[in-house]
């Protein structure tokens, strides 16, 4: 009979990169992060002994809780969050079945320092259009939910970085920034380590869009025409980024689940 308390890394991985996917806890032991220092995307780190305190930050999510092999960590710290009144799951087989399964993992030394609030804080150029979306997008799905993005005049971009212990991305002259023919969003799929297919084919349409090269893919030229049409219906950056999210939750699931898809009208020679 399957698990009331736990889910499946398939399962699991189905929900992986969606807005209204789980709260992932990684609870294993310090020896075996350090054995493998990657993390489930979008995942937090706690300590398993100290449950008790940190269980109210999660409170009102679903979770799934996630330690070495699914068992008594994980599934101790599930049980004492149910306690608590939070939906909590543990993953069975744990981290070493999510890596196993090759689903992707996120390595934890490319992640930036985080303020006190646990919170990592990037700054880039203000009116952003496709790759000062793209990124933000990447890192509050894949890598740390709670984010801070900062856009600023981009001639204020590096002293704001330097006086507010931020992050600069997508300028000249800095490591998380285009890299030849490849842009910053390529340059963070790839040093965080983010390895999917989905992933992959979403870069290629925001490359394409990014640096005016339409023929790279057909969905390139839509895309940025949707980019720029944001651009244009928000003076609020901060806004145009939670907009825009959701232009890229709908990309990123056609290229995990409909590229195959087609859509025809009339259906089967009558209207519909």
């Amino acid at each position: 009979m399957p698990s009331t308390t736990a889910i499946t890394v398939p399962q699991l991985s189905r929900l992986v990169g969606l807005p209204d996917a789980p709260v992932l806890i990684d609870v294993r032991i310090d020896e075996d992060y350090e054995a493998d220092a990657r993390l489930l995307p979008a995942c937090y780190r706690r300590d398993f002994r100290a449950v008790s305190t940190w269980a109210a930050e999660f409170s009102g999510s679903k979770v799934v809780v996630i330690c070495q092999r699914g068992q008594k960590l994980s599934q101790g710290v599930a049980a004492w969050l149910r306690h608590e009144g939070i939906a909590a799951e543990s993953l069975e087989g744990g981290f070493e079945a999510w890596a196993e399964a090759e689903a992707p993992l996120v390595r934890a030394s490319a992640v930036p320092s985080r303020d006190e609030s646990g919170r990592t804080v990037w700054v880039t150029r203000s009116r952003p259009k496709v790759d000062r979306i793209a990124c933000p997008w990447l890192i509050r799905r894949f890598v740390d939910p709670g984010a801070v993005f900062l856009f600023v005049d981009p001639a204020e971009v590096p002293l704001v970085a330097e006086r507010f212990a931020a992050v600069p991305f997508d300028i000249e002259g800095v490591f998380w920034s285009h890299r030849g023919e490849r842009c910053t969003f390529d340059t963070m799929i790839e040093e965080f380590g983010l390895r999917s297919e989905a992933l992959d084919r979403l870069a290629l349409i925001v490359r394409g869009a990014d640096t005016a090269r339409l023929d790279l893919v057909p969905q390139a030229a839509g895309f940025l025409a949707a980019s720029l049409g944001l651009s244009r219906m928000f003076r609020d950056d901060l806004e145009q980024l939670d907009a825009g999210m959701l232009l890229y939750d709908a990309f990123f699931r056609w290229c995990r689940d409909a590229t195959d898809e087609t859509h025809n009208w009339p259906v089967g020679g009558k209207a519909q």
